[in-house]
């Protein structure tokens, strides 16, 4: 999906959920790591995390009409912030999502012990001359990239 698709994407969604008009831009932004979406204050854009693609377009849906939740409250100078119950009562009436889903697992460096075979997970590379199993204090090999589940 392109962002000239999201954007009439988050045009047509807005008309139908909240009968009215979306007149800023809606754009994708992979720099987003931890949440769904957001809702600038200062220019009125919504930005989504392209990874919720994956989730289905049902949870991109929901993430949609949550920050479009923002948006129309923003403007109309209601309530527009999660704990504010403008917020819920808007979010709960159009069907939005409250939470995100986690996004996907990055790969790992996987590690393995070669006494025990205890498995280690880690975001970074290990100095394996500096670092020994927690079990055994045996020596450390790098066995590759591993998705951790």
């Amino acid at each position: 999906m392109t962002n000239e698709e999201l954007q009439a994407w988050v045009q047509a969604l807005s008309q139908t959920a909240f009968s009215m008009e979306f007149s800023h831009r809606a754009y994708f932004n992979a720099r987003l790591r931890t949440t769904g979406g957001r809702y600038r204050l200062a220019d009125h854009n919504i930005e989504i995390n392209p990874k919720m693609l994956g989730y289905g377009k049902e949870v991109v849906a929901g993430i949609i009409k949550h920050e479009l939740c923002h948006y129309h409250l923003h403007l109309a100078g209601l309530g527009y912030r999660h704990k504010d119950r403008d917020f819920k009562r808007l979010l709960a009436k159009v069907g939005g999502s409250r939470y995100a889903p986690a996004a996907p697992k990055q790969r790992k460096y996987h590690y393995q012990c070669t006494n025990c075979q205890q498995d280690y997970f880690r975001q970074r590379l290990v100095n394996t001359d500096k670092y020994v199993c927690s079990k055994c204090h045996g020596r450390l090999a790098l066995v590759g990239l591993a998705q951790k589940n």
